[in-house]
C-alpha cells in the first residue's frame, strides 16, 4: 500500500501548485502570448501545456532525457518533446517566439554552466521568462530547511538527512538528498541580473518580505 506523503509535504506541494499557477497567470499578462507563437520550455515537460490550448501555436519541451508525452488532449496545443543539452542548443537565432523556464537554471551545473543556459536563452528567444529560486530566500525549496544552501555545498547533504523535512520524513533517500546537493547552485540577484542584462528582473516575495524567486523577463 502507497503510504500519503506527510502533511507538511503535502502542505508545501499545495503551496507550490498554488504559487506556480500564479505564476502563470502573470506570465500570460506579462508576455502576451499569441496563438501563432512558438514556445520553447527549457527544463518543463509536456503535461505542464495540456491545457495551455489556444495560447500557443506549438510548445517544445527540452529536458536532458527523453520526457513522456502520455494522453494528451485534444484541446493541447501542438506540443513536442525534445532532448538536448541547454547550454548548447543546436537551434536558430530567434527561432522561439518565447523562451520559458521554470526553475531550471540552478541545476545546470557551476556557474560557467548557468552563464552557456542564459546565453543560449537569450540567443533562441525572442521573449523571456526565466525563473529560479532565490539564494537569499532562508528556505531552501528542494530541502525544505531553514539556511542550509548558505552553508558550503558539501556540508548540503549530511544536513539535509538529519535536519530537513524531507531528510526526517523519509520522503526523499539519501542518495536523492545527495542528488540534490551535487546538482543545485542557487543563484544571487546579482549573479542573476549580470546573467540576464537585457532583462527586467523581477522579484518574488514570500510572507511580502522574503526574496522567493527571481525571474527574467523580456518582452521584445
Amino acid at each position: 500500500m502507497t503510504q500519503n506523503p506527510p502533511r507538511l509535504i503535502q502542505f508545501y506541494r499545495w503551496m507550490w501548485r498554488f504559487c506556480k499557477v500564479r505564476r502563470f497567470v502573470k506570465f500570460v499578462e506579462t508576455i502576451q502570448p499569441s496563438s501563432n507563437d512558438i514556445l520553447l520550455d527549457i527544463g518543463g515537460h509536456p503535461f505542464n501545456w495540456y491545457r495551455r490550448g489556444g495560447l500557443f501555436k506549438r510548445v517544445n519541451t527540452l529536458n536532458l532525457t527523453l520526457q513522456p508525452m502520455d494522453h494528451i488532449p485534444d484541446s493541447a496545443p501542438e506540443i513536442h518533446a525534445l532532448q538536448a543539452d541547454a547550454r548548447q542548443l543546436a537551434v536558430d537565432d530567434q527561432s522561439n517566439d518565447i523562451v520559458f523556464s521554470n526553475s531550471a537554471i540552478e541545476h545546470v551545473g557551476d556557474f560557467q554552466d548557468q552563464i552557456k543556459f542564459a546565453r543560449e536563452a537569450r540567443r533562441v528567444g525572442k521573449r523571456l521568462w526565466i525563473q529560479t529560486p532565490a539564494r537569499s530566500c532562508p528556505i531552501d525549496p528542494h530541502y525544505l530547511v531553514l539556511f542550509i544552501h548558505w552553508f558550503p555545498q558539501s556540508w548540503h547533504a549530511p544536513l539535509a538527512r538529519w535536519a530537513s523535512i524531507r531528510g526526517l520524513t523519509k520522503s526523499a533517500s539519501i542518495k536523492e538528498l545527495s542528488d540534490i546537493a551535487s546538482n543545485t547552485r542557487l543563484l544571487k540577484k546579482n549573479e542573476f541580473e549580470s546573467l540576464f542584462p537585457d532583462c527586467d528582473i523581477v522579484t518574488e516575495k514570500l510572507l511580502f518580505i522574503f526574496p522567493k524567486s527571481y525571474i527574467a523577463i523580456r518582452k521584445n
